[in-house]
């Protein structure tokens, strides 16, 4: 295989990844509260429609598929590492700029809002456990692979793979958000982890992203002294300054 087509495979895989994490947690930070659990579910779903990079790399977007291709003798050890390589880096890439763009919302706040990084606990949609969490994700990943491999399958029809595979993601998503925010996918949990703001501050500032910028500049809001009086007033029904 030419050096050109192998740059290619490598190159899908991080746009693929790009676009399932950036669609995803993108539906769950800037559109989350109007879609609900359901519309992120199908968010997720619908992202694997990326599989028109099938044809180029297979169109993984998934180091847990990656790596059971590596162990079940389907892909050589150096592709199995690019891969997984440049499917977190889509990933975290993906994540930056859903932070930029999240940035233009005024009440955005990265540790109230996120970005639609996976937890257990208090940073669990339900409040599970690290135990259910953990018990969850293993079960919804093999159920995964299980229809990736059976929808993949030379005894199945051609063409068709992407539809029980974008389907059973959002049946995995019904059932997982609630408990992790369902990652079943490692690059997908990594992107929003590693993606904090200390990270990315410098990096935005330099490239002058304009909405960080303009929020960087607001400062902390200071409210007049006179604002606050009026307020005590308005709500004791009489003046009670303080000494000058």
């Amino acid at each position: 295989m030419s050096s050109a087509s192998t740059s290619k495979k490598y190159l899908a895989e991080f746009v693929g990844t790009f676009v399932l994490v950036f669609m995803g947690c993108g539906s769950a930070v800037l559109a989350g509260k109007y879609t609900g659990f359901i519309g992120i579910a199908f968010a997720f779903g619908l992202s694997v429609l990326v599989y028109a990079i099938g044809g180029i790399s297979g169109c993984h977007i998934n180091p847990a598929i990656s790596i059971s291709m590596l162990v079940s003798g389907k892909m050589g050890a150096k592709d199995a590492a690019v891969y997984v390589v440049m499917q977190c880096l889509g990933a975290v890439v993906a994540s930056a700029v859903l932070y930029a763009v999240a940035l233009g919302k005024p009440e955005y706040s990265l540790a109230v809002n996120g970005l639609g990084q996976n937890g257990y606990g208090v940073a669990s949609p339900g409040g599970f456990s690290m135990l259910s969490g953990f018990v969850a994700e293993v079960v919804l990943t093999f159920i995964f692979l299980l229809v990736i491999y059976g929808s993949t399958s030379e005894a199945v029809p051609k063409g068709f793979a992407v539809v029980p595979i974008g389907l059973s993601l959002v049946m995995i998503h019904l059932v997982g958000i609630s408990i992790t925010g369902t990652s079943v996918n490692p690059a997908r949990s990594l992107g929003p982890a590693v993606s904090w703001r200390p990270c990315f501050e410098p990096a935005l500032a330099v490239l002058g992203c304009p909405n960080y910028r303009r929020a960087s500049r607001r400062g902390p809001m200071v409210i007049p002294r006179n604002q606050v009086e009026n307020k005590a007033i308005s709500a004791n029904g009489k003046t009670d300054n303080p000494p000058q």
